[in-house]
């Protein structure tokens, strides 16, 4: 396949910055664009939560860094620390010809997936919080950070919707299964707008800078049969009924992308 272990500068780099749904997207991309030049010598490669695919030939290369909320988390004598006004690893996305960003899907974990121990936002330190109200202010900080250092006549800036399924979907609107197990069928009908949409597009609309949203929100919803199911990692014992199959899904929502970049 034309497999190599480094990669060498490239001019034009393009980034995806998020969650797993993000990596969904991006490995669907890498894909395609491998699928359109299946001979180009390609360069892969992962350092810790940055991963780099790259076509030395056409001079491109395609990151995907993992920050699942884009600001930070950091570790103190108080445990893991999310830091809602504070954004510090911005230095991995300066330069890009284009950046796709995505957050939503970790928000709402509790329990032992929760991944942060204490929430700090100025002078304000509590164990927790209305999720939504800190997506909110997550949301913003990222928002401020992009209108004050993005060039739009250099780089173009995405944000992508929420891909993600809500679990009272599987219950509901046409499905008798209460997970996306044995579901061979897209919905018929939607179920109307997400809430963390709702928020996404309020803070986009505030904005100085031009970002477009990925709009893939309600077409993700409708396709209940699109998931991993019992052929992901966990199994018959834990569905994967929150990321896509590959090929699929994520195809669609990069068909929008390409669209948007015409």
């Amino acid at each position: 396949m034309g497999y190599r272990e480094r990669a060498e500068p490239i001019l034009h780099p393009r980034v995806s910055v998020g969650d797993s749904l993000s990596l969904n997207q991006w490995q669907s991309l890498t894909c395609m664009l491998h699928v359109a030049v299946p001979h180009a010598t390609y360069i892969s490669e992962r350092t810790g939560g940055l991963s780099n695919f790259t076509f030395p030939e056409y001079e491109v290369s395609l990151l995907f860094f993992r920050n699942a909320f884009l600001v930070d988390i950091t570790k103190d004598e108080s445990g893991r620390v999310l830091r809602l006004d504070s954004i510090s690893t911005t230095e991995i996305w300066g330069d890009m010809d284009i950046m796709i960003f995505d957050s939503w899907h970790w928000w709402l974990h509790t329990g032992r997936k929760q991944p942060w121990d204490l929430i700090v936002y100025g002078n304000y330190s509590v164990p927790d919080m209305d999720r939504m109200t800190a997506y909110t202010i997550a949301l913003n900080t990222w928002a401020t950070w992009i209108d004050s250092n993005v060039d739009p006549t250099k780089t173009r800036v995405f944000f992508q919707g929420i891909p993600t399924i809500p679990f009272y979907i599987f219950s509901g609107q046409g499905s008798t299964a209460k997970n996306c197990v044995g579901q061979t069928q897209p919905l018929k009908t939607g179920v109307g707008p997400h809430p963390a949409e709702i928020v996404l597009e309020k803070v986009l609309c505030a904005m100085e800078k031009p970002v477009y949203l990925l709009n893939i929100t309600t077409l993700s919803q409708l396709r209940i049969d699109g998931h991993p199911s019992v052929y992901g990692q966990g199994g018959h014992s834990s569905p994967d009924c929150s990321h896509w199959c590959i090929a699929g899904v994520p195809d669609i929502w990069n068909e929008f992308l390409y669209a948007a970049l015409d």
